[in-house]
């Protein structure tokens, strides 16, 4: 299989500064959304940090001693991710030391959706309410759960997914990148169909848009063009935050 990727970033209509940040390897099948917070441009020193580290660390180093949970023997897929989960707690130490040494980054904190494709088999790793789907025959799923109260109130029959899209407090976190001295990402590994399409986006995008808005927008636009129409669709919708979209088309070879 090979692989396709289509990605776009903007401040949106609100805010000056851009605090996502997206990593894509097309390469070596890495792909990661993030979307800082923080006062005086510390959101971006956040997400900014914690790309970079899942790029370092999942690419270019040897799997560390601290990958290893207390099992005699685990398969490569459960390595991989005890891996990714080490990736992002680095990255929470990093940016907490980060926030220790620059007194006007304190407090600063990311989401963070990690997807690596490799062979057959998407792994997946996440912090936070930016969101992972897939779309596949027709059809849009999200992989990820947005950690947030919100959501928590939804699990427990408390509050309806609809309502939930207007409460004032919906983007309340239970758990970042960051401000958590450490943090215990979800992680799942599935296989991959070729036509498969991946999307990695901020809460910019899902905040404006429902997820039956985006499955249509999916199903109406081709992958080449869709990171953008989406992007400006969240902009036609009064987004109030950075909106960060990565499209992954994984193709038969």
């Amino acid at each position: 299989m090979s692989i396709e990727v289509f990605a776009r970033t903007d401040p949106g209509p609100v805010r000056e500064n851009n605090e996502d940040s997206f990593l894509v390897e097309a390469s070596t099948g890495l792909f990661a959304v993030a979307d800082g917070m923080g006062g005086h441009a510390a959101g971006e020193v956040a997400s900014q940090i914690a790309v970079e580290t899942i790029k370092e660390i999942i690419l270019e180093s040897d799997d560390p001693d601290e990958t290893r949970v207390a099992r005699p023997i685990l398969d490569g897929e459960e390595l991989l991710r005890e891996r990714l989960r080490y990736a992002m707690n680095q990255a929470s130490i990093r940016i907490r030391e980060k926030a220790n040494l620059v007194p006007r980054y304190k407090g600063m904190g990311t989401t963070l959706t990690v997807l690596l494709i490799e062979d057959d088999v998407a792994h997946f790793s996440h912090v936070g309410d930016s969101r992972l789907y897939l779309f596949r025959d027709g059809m849009l799923r999200r992989l990820t759960r947005d950690h947030t109260v919100v959501q928590n109130e939804i699990d427990a029959g408390r509050l309806t997914p609809e309502l939930a899209r207007r409460v004032p407090h919906r983007n309340i976190l239970t758990q970042s990148v960051g401000i958590n001295s450490t943090v215990d990402p979800d992680t799942s590994t599935r296989p991959v169909d070729p036509g498969d399409m991946f999307l990695l986006c901020s809460d910019g995008l899902t905040d404006p848009l429902s997820d039956s808005e985006l499955e249509a927008l999916c199903s109406q636009h081709p992958p080449d063009e869709l990171a953008e129409v989406l992007v400006q669709q969240a902009i036609e919708n009064d987004t109030v935050d950075n909106v960060t979209v990565i499209v992954v088309l994984v193709k038969e070879i």
